[in-house]
């Protein structure tokens, strides 16, 4: 009896052992381990994808300033780098001539020398430290646009001044928003240039609006370059150098009216960088990732000591946010679509509104409505130069309740990215039933397309009780007071007799017509044109289709002289007089060429486009 107890015994206390075990690691991560619920086993089967392996390069721009250099290098070098490679590049600008004047040329010696041997001492333990000594004084211009050429998609700059401190969790901070905007697809935007780690608190739009952001808004987008701890993406820094070397060549200045900083060029000229690169940003519709930390705090901080930028010392312009002040999540990164973007003027930007259904127009219309009024604006046979010069038109004439229409097309996605609303005619109608049960000729299929598409959308806005004005693209106002005017509350309909031009009031009687008998005898009307061979605009537009059908009806329309109300710039050579005696426009037909177009509208001094085919002005309107 001994014998077996005694064998059973060690295995009892096997047993007793393994039970012990098993019964501590359910407790352990059950109540001890923070990852104990369902995604910490799903992320043992699922693990996080490894961060992308990029090149960090840390490209200091130094002068002659050896205690600011040596405030930043120190600051560069406390950071938390998390044991990845992280090079440091020092630029190191030359003196200029001193016109044989040996004291100071001895003074000037003798700090580039200080610099160096500090520089050459100083311990980099994190990656490459590489010094580039200029031979001759380049300004500081040439240090930033010659101080990096991407060596590959993968290759990050992060450019700062000699007079910047940063904060030790800098690196952290960008390292998670270069993982999270520029490698994850689903927060990807080609349109976003780089992140500002410096506090936002400068509107170069003159007469813009204040920077005023919502306390939880701990990133968003803002078209404007940062020059205090600046990241850049290597293709938009690329495709700058690229735009930067052609204008260069061919003379032509950074100049863009209604912008301080074009002051600032005209003022120290080469001597700085930033109105190029603000042109090439305005020009492209691109934008910046800044931080909104609170409280005047900033992961960056420029101590503003005497300079290019400074004649004397300012101090400090925020306070460097660490471990000590960190009260929030810093590395918590919202979706990109969750984030605003916001222009020079600091006007909020709102992009991606494409309307491709009937079910989505509603709510885009809701957004643009001015006093239940909407400006809707036809593409059809309108050329992209002429549509960005209505643009500058709009925004210098402050009209913002605005609508473009046209078929598919990249430069109809490149106007919704850049904030304007659109709706693409091609998926909007395959969206309509009777369209889609309709057969014609390819010849007529543009100019069919564009009489329904122009009739379902006044049709929606009469349904939600929307006053609408449908304008060609090849037309243009001299102020906004046509759109305000106020118009004969007994007449629903007013039609340009040879023009495409039609208000429609919002009224009963309006919807009425419009929704019932009209919709349907239009697409009568569409169906007998198909049978043509061919269909001239002349006399068969949308506006001469839909006029002719209420006439039919015995509504009451009323039709406006299009000579009365503006210019017709097609055949006559035009001057700014002959915009006098309360003409409110000027237009010409789609067949006229581009090269016509541009000169009689400069002769009427209403092109405001540059070579780009972009605005030459930013003109801010406070809200």
């Amino acid at each position: 009896m001994m014998g077996p107890k005694r064998h059973f015994f060690p295995l009892l206390l096997l047993f007793s052992i393994s039970a012990f075990f098993l019964l501590f690691l359910h407790s352990y991560f059950s109540t001890s381990n923070p990852n104990s619920n369902p995604n910490f086993i799903n992320s043992l089967k699922n693990p996080k994808p490894k961060s992308p392996n990029f090149t960090f390069i840390i490209k200091v721009l130094a002068f002659n300033r050896l205690d600011s250099l040596s405030r930043c290098l120190r600051s560069l070098a406390a950071a938390d780098y998390l044991s990845d490679p992280v090079h440091l590049h020092i630029h190191i600008d030359h003196f200029a001539s001193t016109n044989n004047d040996s004291l100071q040329l001895d003074r000037n010696l003798g700090s580039s020398h200080r610099i160096l041997e500090f520089v050459d001492d100083f311990e980099w333990r994190f990656g490459e430290k590489l010094v580039h000594y200029r031979t001759g004084n380049a300004g500081l211009q040439a240090q930033w646009l010659e101080a990096w050429w991407p060596s590959s998609d993968n290759e990050f700059a992060f450019v700062v001044e000699d007079d910047l401190e940063v904060s030790p969790l800098y690196y952290r901070f960008l390292r998670s928003l270069i993982v999270n905007f520029y490698y994850n697809a689903s927060n990807y935007s080609p349109y976003i240039f780089g992140a500002s780690l410096q506090r936002p608190r400068f509107v170069p739009g003159k007469h813009g609006n204040k920077i005023q952001l919502d306390n939880n808004a701990r990133l968003f987008l803002y078209q404007l370059v940062g020059t205090w701890g600046q990241l850049l993406f290597p293709k938009p820094w690329k495709e700058f150098r690229l735009w930067y070397d052609i204008h260069k060549a061919k003379g032509i200045k950074p100049f863009l009216e209604g912008m301080v900083t074009t002051g600032w060029y005209k003022k120290m000229g080469e001597r700085i960088w930033t109105p190029w690169f603000i042109k090439f940003i305005h020009s492209h519709g691109y934008f910046n990732i800044y931080t909104n930390f609170l409280h005047e705090r900033a992961l960056s901080v420029s101590h503003r000591d005497a300079g290019v930028n400074y004649g004397k010392t300012a101090g400090p312009d925020s306070h460097l946010l660490d471990e000590s002040s960190l009260d929030f999540n810093f590395l918590e990164m919202q979706p990109l679509s969750n984030l605003k973007w916001y222009d020079f003027c600091f006007k909020e930007v709102l992009p991606g509104r494409v309307v491709t259904s009937n079910a989505e127009l509603g709510s885009v219309l809701y957004g643009v409505q001015n006093q239940k009024s909407i400006i809707l604006v036809s593409l059809f046979g309108v050329s992209e130069p002429v549509t960005r010069n209505l643009l500058c038109h709009f925004e210098r004439l402050n009209i913002w309740n605005y609508i473009f229409m046209g078929p598919e097309s990249d430069f109809l996605l490149d106007l919704s990215r850049r904030g304007h609303p659109v709706i693409n005619a091609d998926k909007f109608l395959n969206s309509v039933r009777a369209y889609k049960s309709m057969t014609f000729q390819d010849s007529n299929a543009e100019l069919i397309k564009e009489i329904l598409m122009k009739a379902y959308v006044i049709k929606k806005c009469l349904e939600y009780r929307y006053n609408s004005w449908m304008v060609d693209g090849n037309m243009l106002f001299t102020s906004s007071d046509l759109f305000l005017e106020t118009i004969d509350p007994t007449v629903d309909f007013y039609v340009g007799k040879g023009l495409e031009l039609m208000h429609v009031r919002s009224s009963s009687s309006a919807e009425k017509f419009w929704t019932g008998a009209l919709m349907s005898k239009v697409a009568e009307m569409v169906d007998s044109l198909t049978r043509k061979a061919s269909i001239s605009r002349d006399g068969r537009n949308f506006v001469y289709v839909a006029a002719n059908l209420l006439e039919q009806k015995g509504v009451r329309i009323k039709r406006v002289d299009e000579t009365s109300l503006g210019l017709n710039i097609d055949t006559n050579n035009v001057s700014r007089s002959s915009l006098g005696g309360g003409k409110k426009m000027a237009f010409w037909s789609s067949e006229i060429v581009l090269d016509l177009i541009q000169k009689r509208l400069q002769e009427l001094g209403m092109w405001f486009v540059d070579s780009d085919f972009s605005c030459i002005a930013v003109v801010c309107h406070k809200l």
